[in-house]
């Protein structure tokens, strides 16, 4: 489901059960008046994705499940919806950040079509001092879409 300004509260609530670091309803409402941003929320209220647009780029500003929700297939549904979406809003290439650390999400979107692109050193800091590196990944969708799905890689 797409999401509108009214729906930040939803956003941060899902957005603290995921992270460590949780972004705030108000923050999700700036993002979300900026035109060039949408959201999408699974049907479920278990899943969501922010992107970003701009010109031929599009950008995951965050993604998440719940941690009761995951392994379900959320996650890669919402992802390739914002492909579609950011596709059809002009973009033809999306990047995103994902700690070095987190091989569930980097799995993901490798069997998407994205690729590392660079590295962010030290970019990460848990709640327990620990640090870590963002890959910069990045997919570049091929062609246009074609029904429901688009050709990526």
């Amino acid at each position: 489901m797409s999401v509108r300004t009214s729906d930040a509260a939803l956003l941060s609530r899902l957005h603290a059960q995921c992270f460590e670091d949780a972004w705030s309803a108000e923050s999700f409402a700036a993002l979300l008046a900026n035109p060039a941003a949408f959201a999408l929320v699974d049907e479920a209220q278990c899943g969501f994705i922010v992107v970003q647009v701009a010109a031929e780029q599009s950008e995951v500003l965050t993604i998440g499940v719940t941690p009761a929700a995951r392994r379900r297939g959320i996650a890669s549904e919402l992802l390739l919806t914002a492909l579609n979406c950011a596709s059809e809003l002009g973009a033809s290439h999306m990047f995103l950040e994902v700690d070095c650390m987190n091989f569930q999400a980097i799995g993901l979107y490798l069997r998407h079509g994205f690729v590392e692109a660079g590295r962010r050193k030290n970019y990460y800091r848990s709640a327990n001092g620990a640090v870590s590196d963002a890959l910069i990944l990045r997919v570049e969708f091929r062609a246009p879409r074609v029904g429901n799905c688009m050709q990526l890689g």
